[in-house]
This record gives structure tokens, sequence and C-alpha cells, in this order.
């Protein structure tokens, strides 16, 4: 091949991977250890600058803990991974614990894993045996979305739908 031919098919190589990548600016692939779809986080958040991970999760000891998601010093997504003997009562977490795992206007949803999604976050539960517990929760809570803004439970649900599976592969439940 020719130095000039090597030359263009490089530049056009290299347009083509700035290209693909510039959706994805700022949108991580994993968040807190579980793969996800970009295009999913992406619905959910209006800044992607500096995002970075502050996470507590260890998936080993099954010790209940946070894992958030920040673009600067604001927070984008929390998560908070539970373990507990008991199954959770999901309600009584949206609507009576807060900044813990509070859930503005929670409502179930038919899906396989017990779900409420509320206006600014979701919260999933199933049988999980692990040397902490034999459940596992996990709260998601989207900070930027106002507690009356509507437009973005479909969002959240979708969300949830694909991270709540992918998050329990990762985790090992017997």
């Amino acid at each position: 091949m020719s130095a000039r031919l090597w030359l263009i098919v490089l530049s056009l190589s290299l347009f083509a991977v700035s290209c693909g990548t510039s959706d994805d600016r700022g949108i991580p692939r994993s968040i807190c250890g579980t793969p996800i779809d970009p295009d999913l986080t992406r619905s959910l958040v209006s800044a992607t600058n500096d995002w970075h991970e502050w996470n507590r999760v260890d998936r080993s000891t099954t010790i209940t803990a946070p894992c958030l998601i920040l673009s600067g010093d604001d927070i984008a997504l929390r998560l908070r991974f539970s373990w507990d003997r008991n199954a959770a009562d999901l309600m009584y977490l949206a609507r009576d614990t807060g900044k813990i795992s509070g859930v503005a206007e929670p409502r179930n949803i038919a899906f396989t894993y017990k779900t409420v999604v509320g206006t600014d976050g979701a919260i999933s539960t199933t049988p999980c045996r692990t040397k902490s517990g034999d459940y596992f929760t996990l709260t998601l809570q989207v900070p930027q979305i106002g507690l009356m803004d509507q437009t973005h439970r479909k969002d959240i649900e979708r969300f949830m739908r694909a991270y709540f599976p992918a998050t329990l592969k990762t985790l090992g439940c017997k």
C-alpha cells in the first residue's frame, strides 16, 4: 500500500472513531460495576461533563453501600446496593426513608422483579442468597429530576428494567 493511500485510510479511521464516540462523551458504559447501555443513562441526566464514580459497593462482602455518579460536583445518579435477611417493603422505602431510598410518587410496575418506579427514581428487590442476606434491593435516585417532573418516569423504568437484571448477574446470587 502506498504511503499516501495508507495516510488516507488512517485519517478516515481516526475520523470514524472520533465520530462514533462523540455521542457517548461523558456517559459511562458501566455504572457501579454493572455494564449498561449509555443511551439508557443519557435519558436520565442533563449534565455529562467530568463524570466520575464514588463507589463503596463491594460485591464480595455484600454490605449495604452507596455508589454515586457525579457530574462535576453534582450527583447525577445515586444508587444504593442493599442486602438483607428479610424482603424489603418497597413502598415504605420509597415514601418514608428520605434521602436513603426515597422516591417521589412511587408506583408498582409489572416486572419480573418486585419494583416501584417514581418520578425521580426506582427501587427493585429480589431473593438473592448471599452471606449477608437472602434479599437484594437496589435503589436508583436521580436528583437532577424535579419531584414534580413526570416526563422521566418511563426513562427510569427502562433503565431499571435493564440495570437491575444486569446487576444481579454481577452478584452471584444463589
